[in-house]
């Protein structure tokens, strides 16, 4: 996510260090840079031209401390300016006092819009609620089907009639979701054109007789300045509350993410990262600034450790440390729970300074594979005692998983070195902080 924006910043940042103070001279250039930065990432022109004035006046006179160089004071000076313009507070959903909410969705055809439905629902289920998925599309073919679909993979309750209007389906749904205790209904609303009137009209009838809690715009954030047009068009129409930004993870230049908030000043709410049912995180604008400024974001790290790691095992793993006792089958098990988190890609680009060397060290998803099909290789004893692996049973290992002897050498060292630094660990504070996951080297 924002990859190629953040190593665009940084190169603007590398002409600034070395520089002993702020100039009118370097701010000119500077800015001049930033701006071909974000008018690259599609934002909005009108919204580009705004920041960069807003940046220019904080930076110019700003007294440089003998502790700050330029770059430094020029990157505090663009990330707040960029919290600020993505809508500097974390706004969440608004949830009514009696139940259920109901959060009506609407959006472009192929916005993602289904596949968020079932997101949300699974998102808001690991919060304690209780959702319902109610089927209110009934323009696209098998639009019930998709939603049926996700909501048994997830668990969670769909509700569907494929013989009533859209409308009341939607009132139908609520009161279902009332006599089965459901306190969250999400209604997944046919995918429609901005110009098409006759179904516009629908949603603005569906919002008038359910008068949902909270109505969510789905936006596809690869369409760039085209999702800020339809934003603003659905936003005469519905007056939503908030948009949800989907397919981060593909190639995406970013610019629907920087411009939104500040055409229709709605907040971004969430945004989706990926096509599993869990890939989905809520929007931190202060945490998104220092992901596009290549300054990670160790806290959305340390939270997804959090949720997606067993305590037990994690405790577990931390005496198995202590009494250097790390073996490959405990190996293994770390890989499973790193891989629930996410693309590797994707949570090694949460760390910061990670994309200074993302381009010169390219994160390939798949080494995951082939440490595991080694390992599995590998008889159970051989897990256990990585010592007795001799020549013979390299080779066996590495025609067994379809890799080289040298791929296994590697694999070995590698464990070694590994096992070496977790002796150094004391106290359990890095197993802890991050449920005892560790990468593989």
């Amino acid at each position: 996510m924002f990859e190629d924006i953040a190593e665009k910043f940084e190169a603007v940042f590398r002409k600034l260090r070395g520089q002993g103070k702020i100039t009118e001279t370097n701010v000119q250039e500077t800015l001049r840079e930033v701006r071909r930065v974000l008018l690259e990432a599609d934002v909005n022109y009108k919204v580009a031209k705004q920041f960069i004035e807003d940046v220019h006046r904080r930076a110019i006179g700003k007294e440089v401390l003998s502790s700050i160089t330029p770059g430094q004071l020029m990157i505090k000076i663009l990330y707040d300016e960029l919290v600020r313009l993505m809508g500097s507070t974390r706004i969440d959903i608004a949830f009514s006092n009696i139940p259920p909410t109901v959060i009506m969705l609407a959006g472009l055809q192929g916005s993602g819009k289904t596949t968020f439905a079932a997101k949300l629902a699974n998102y808001l289920r690991t919060r304690g609620h209780h959702p319902l998925l109610v089927a209110a599309d009934t323009h696209r073919p098998a639009a019930i089907d998709q939603l049926e679909q996700l909501g048994e993979q997830i668990d969670i309750p769909v509700y569907a009639d494929r013989e009533r209007t859209a409308v009341q389906i939607a009132e139908d749904g609520i009161a279902h979701a009332r006599k089965s205790v459901r306190d969250v209904v999400i209604l997944d609303t046919a995918g429609r054109l901005h110009i098409d009137e006759a179904m516009m009209r629908e949603v603005e009838t569906i919002k008038e007789r359910v008068k949902p809690n909270e109505i969510l715009l789905v936006v596809d954030s690869m369409i760039g300045q085209d999702a800020v047009a339809a934003a603003k068009a659905f936003h005469d129409r519905l007056n939503f509350d908030g948009v949800v930004l989907t397919k981060l993870d593909g190639d995406t230049r970013g610019g629907a993410a920087l411009s939104i908030r500040a055409v229709v000043e709605k907040p971004v709410k969430f945004v989706s990262v990926g096509e599993k049912l869990d890939a989905l995180e809520p929007f931190y604008p202060d945490r998104m600034a220092s992901r596009i400024l290549g300054m990670g974001d160790i806290v959305t790290l340390v939270e997804k450790a959090q949720e997606q790691i067993d305590e037990k095992k994690a405790q577990k793993l931390e005496e198995k440390i202590r009494k250097a006792d790390f073996t490959f089958e405990d190996f293994l098990e770390q890989i499973q729970e790193i891989k629930k988190m996410g693309p590797l890609s994707q949570i090694l680009s949460m760390i910061p300074g990670y994309s200074r060397v993302a381009t010169s060290q390219a994160v390939d998803d798949r080494a995951f594979v082939k440490i595991e099909a080694m390992i599995r290789s590998m008889t159970e004893e051989e897990r256990r005692k990585p010592h007795i692996i001799n020549g013979s049973r390299r080779r066996r290992i590495a025609m067994g998983s379809g890799t080289t002897v040298q791929d296994v050498n590697r694999l070995l060292k590698q464990f070694e070195e590994m096992k070496k630094m977790m002796k150094g660990l004391r106290r359990g504070k890095f197993a802890r902080a991050f449920g005892g996951t560790v990468l593989p080297a």
